[in-house]
């Protein structure tokens, strides 16, 4: 995680594939929504993966959160927004 919303870091000698952070299993959900901060209004297609991908409430309290403070828009009701199922 970085340490700097706008800064990137190469740590020398560290090589690490995404593809390794994410579950072995890509079935997924999708909707069309909206950002989750403020102003919570451009349109954004969402790909929510159907296996969570773990982190610890301290990373997300102490580092997700101190990075990005607005990303907390509490759930919405569908308002008839279709979520569609991969197969």
């Amino acid at each position: 995680m970085p340490t700097n919303e706008s800064q990137e870091e190469e740590i020398a000698g560290v090589e690490i594939n995404p593809a390794g952070l994410l579950p072995r299993d890509f079935a997924y959900y999708t909707y069309i929504g909206s950002l989750t901060a403020p102003p919570c209004t451009d349109d954004v297609t969402w790909f929510v993966l159907k296996t969570p991908v773990e982190i610890s409430a301290e990373e997300i309290n102490n580092t997700f959160a101190r990075l990005y403070p607005h990303d907390v828009r509490p759930m919405q009701p569908l308002n008839g927004r279709v979520v569609k199922e991969s197969q």
